[in-house]
């Protein structure tokens, strides 16, 4: 009861900044309620720094992390792997390429311009996966600041909107098929909402087509690619901390030889077995404690959600097997939806507007050369194979 009075009113601040923009994203689904929520609560931190909130901050913390990582669970119930495997078979080698293209193309800038790993790494999924969706899985198992978040939602954002609002005259000036759209949609626009848009323009213009359903099943069939990269960036991330923990046991020997003057060879073999004594001594208090230096583990690695979101893909896909209509699913998804309004909320009012404004050139950047990659790859991808 005492961690849920102290929960709920920052909860309850990003439950009311989320429910006007959901509903603005629901009028203006080209811009989405998650842009209007991270706007709407950078906006009021301008005015409300942390200082002034209180009990409230731990609330917000919350929804920006948990809840966030909830939306990512229930958006596993909005993807029937069998329909997926069927339909999208024929997309997988597109998808590969843009993915690939689009993480290769944000590490070059990365080293390019020197900006932090974690924009990068954000940008990359984000542009390559499916937006917003990504980077919400991705950004707990990095550890990305909520600065780092706000910032990678912005910049996709910016390409979502050219996007939809380009790419139907670009198919057109192509002499694209219905089909071909309908695949370039699916791989080269990043958030769900805005292939949608860019799909359904399109079929605006072609009466009779249905590009929109092909759009929508490769675009399902990216976001499966959430399960592989946020695996292998757990792993990294493990292996990071695996080392700089050896690292600091090393420091620390060093630290006992100098202070102790005791010959090297010697300080080393004893600081070695006084840790070994130290980690027998306190095994049953520092288990699974984060004060303690581990190897790498794999069930340490991945993250709990992911797990999740991977066991409510299966229960889709196992339900619609059994004769469930996939559209009884719908209420979990639309909650998975509100949920990242909801975080999106609480990241805007954890971000300094005035400091993401200042450092936003180089992440623009490297959204605009990922976005350009992404659809040469695209449309390359499907000349080659024929499909276009």
């Amino acid at each position: 009861m005492n961690a849920v009075k102290q929960l709920a009113p920052g909860i309850g601040i990003c439950l009311l900044v989320a429910l006007p923009c959901w509903f603005l994203g629901e009028a203006l689904p080209i811009v989405g309620g998650p842009v209007f929520a991270i706007l709407a609560g950078m906006g009021i931190a301008a005015f409300w720094s942390q200082p002034k909130r209180g009990n409230m901050q731990a609330g917000i913390s919350f929804t920006g992390k948990k809840v966030l990582q909830w939306a990512v669970i229930l958006l596993g119930f909005g993807l029937n792997l069998a329909q997926i495997a069927r339909v999208g078979a024929e997309s997988l080698p597109i998808i590969a390429s843009t993915i690939a293209t689009a993480l290769i193309a944000a590490f070059v800038m990365h080293r390019i311009l020197h900006t932090d790993a974690a924009i990068a790494t954000l940008v990359g999924v984000g542009s390559s996966i499916c937006g917003g969706s990504a980077i919400a899985a991705t950004a707990p198992v990095i550890r990305a600041k909520d600065e780092d978040v706000a910032q990678a939602i912005s910049v996709i954002f910016l390409f979502n909107v050219v996007a939809a609002l380009i790419f139907p005259t670009l198919g057109n000036l192509l002499d694209m098929s219905n089909e071909g759209f309908g695949l370039f949609a699916g791989t080269a626009v990043n958030d769900t909402s805005s292939v949608t848009a860019a799909a359904a323009a399109w079929d605006g213009m072609h009466p009779g087509a249905n590009s929109l359903d092909d759009a929508t099943i490769v675009k399902l069939t990216r976001t499966l690619a959430i399960i592989p990269i946020t695996l292998v960036l757990s792993i990294l991330v493990a292996r990071r901390d695996s080392k700089a923990s050896a690292a600091a046991d090393g420091a620390k020997a060093t630290a006992v030889e100098s202070a102790a003057g005791i010959p090297h060879a010697a300080s080393r073999k004893s600081a070695v077995e006084g840790h070994a004594v130290e980690r027998e001594e306190g095994a049953g208090q520092n288990a699974g404690g984060a004060d303690a230096p581990q190897g790498f583990s794999l069930k340490r690695a991945l993250p709990s959600f992911i797990v999740f979101f991977l066991a409510a893909s299966v229960v889709t896909t196992i339900a619609v097997a059994c004769g469930v209509n996939a559209n009884a699913f719908s209420p979990l998804k639309t909650l998975s939806k509100f949920f990242i309004v909801m975080a999106m909320a609480a990241i805007g009012l954890n971000t300094d507007i005035v400091k993401l404004v200042k450092s936003g050139g180089k992440p623009l950047l490297m959204g605009l050369v990922c976005w350009v990659c992404i659809a040469a790859v695209s449309l390359g991808m499907q000349h080659l194979l024929g499909l276009w």
